[in-house]
């Protein structure tokens, strides 16, 4: 049988795209499925990379735009000769077959009011052609299908929506005692209401503005950051450092709060929900068209006021006790399981192999 075959920039502990692929790695792994993935950097460390076929790509240390153009003439090439078909792609890229769309680079510069310079018009060429080649791309909300058809013209009927799967045998709730202990061993303070930003990309995640709205607060609150470090300082503010335990600082604290100005997507959200503690997240971010209720309190990045309130309710939760969330499936509007998402891709694989066939 062909082999499943994927690429992307790394198979290692980093940003969204590549915690997506772990996930997609460790789901074929149960299913006794070994991929091979293509890409320029790898962990050896990681059980993952047991449990695929590596191919590297060396990119010589270029940097941004040349290093993917690179890859991706490359890539290419590499397909041609080992005859991969179809090719699931996670970066921008023209080898792509199925094409995973978790950003586009026009809706990132138009949320940060940002003009393009010529690394943006090299990195949007290069994702139109990603977009373009594909047989179907896959949008991992519907923000983004809007994109790909606003900025690349691409055919509605060829934009299939699919949000990320979450593991749900890490992301859970624990029980009360559980959740307790986890505070306390993390050393945060009963006493006053403990938000989490995860970050590794502060400006994007608009960290200035929760520092604003609640590391200065005189309200009994904590804003904690796990990811890169924070070079602001406040007295209501706390760095954690990097986190592999994610899930249990999830269940440390009393809410998680995502002041995006871009977010495709936002697995944040969603892996915060089924831990069981609610988002405060702000509108337009992909996650929040799958949570409903309680699970999420919306707020808009450009009105100060309207940060201040979704805070103000939350508080008002959490002095009556009533914040975690007792049925957090129920306050998602899709199945997040990853055997739903890798069924679907692995028909899609399927039905263009059969296709190839048929030709």
């Amino acid at each position: 049988m062909p082999p499943i075959v994927f690429s992307n920039h790394a198979l290692r502990h980093s940003g969204g795209i590549e915690r997506y692929l772990l996930t997609l790695v460790d789901a074929l792994h149960q299913r006794q499925i070994r991929p091979t993935v293509v890409a320029r950097r790898f962990d050896p460390t990681l059980h993952e990379f047991g449990w695929v076929d590596p191919v590297r790509i060396n990119t010589w240390g270029l940097g941004g735009a040349l290093r993917d153009r690179w890859f991706d003439q490359r890539l290419r090439r590499l397909k041609r000769q080992q005859g991969w078909y179809p090719l699931i792609a996670l970066n921008q890229t023209a080898a792509a077959d199925i094409a995973i769309c978790g950003g586009t680079h026009p809706g990132f510069l138009a949320a940060t009011g940002k003009r393009a310079g010529w690394k943006d018009r090299l990195a949007i060429a290069l994702e139109r052609r990603h977009l373009e080649a594909a047989a179907v791309v896959i949008a991992h909300s519907t923000l983004m299908a809007e994109q790909v058809q606003q900025f690349y013209g691409i055919a509605e009927a060829k934009v299939q929506v699919l949000y990320p799967p979450v593991d749900r045998q890490r992301f859970h709730p624990v029980p009360p005692a559980q959740r307790r202990a986890l505070r306390e061993r993390l050393g945060l303070p009963h006493d006053r209401a403990v938000f989490l930003l995860a970050s590794t990309g502060h400006a994007r995640k608009g960290l200035d503005l929760l520092v604003r709205a609640l590391g200065h607060s005189e309200q009994p609150v904590l804003l904690v950051v796990a990811g890169r470090p924070v070079e602001m300082q406040a007295p209501n503010l706390r760095y954690l450092g990097y986190r592999s335990d994610i899930e249990d600082v999830y269940r440390a604290v009393d809410c998680t709060v995502m002041a995006s100005r871009y977010e495709p997507f936002g697995l944040v959200g969603v892996e915060s929900v089924l831990c069981g503690t609610p988002l405060i997240g702000a509108e337009g971010m992909g996650c929040m068209e799958v949570l409903r209720g309680d699970a999420a309190t919306p707020f808009r990045v450009d009105q100060p006021d309207s940060l201040a309130s979704a805070i103000t309710r939350t508080l008002a939760r959490w002095r009556a006790g009533q914040l975690t969330l007792a049925n957090p499936l129920e306050s998602l509007r899709y199945d997040p399981s990853v055997d739903a998402h890798l069924d679907v891709l692995l028909d899609w694989v399927a039905r263009l192999r059969a296709a190839r066939q048929a030709a």
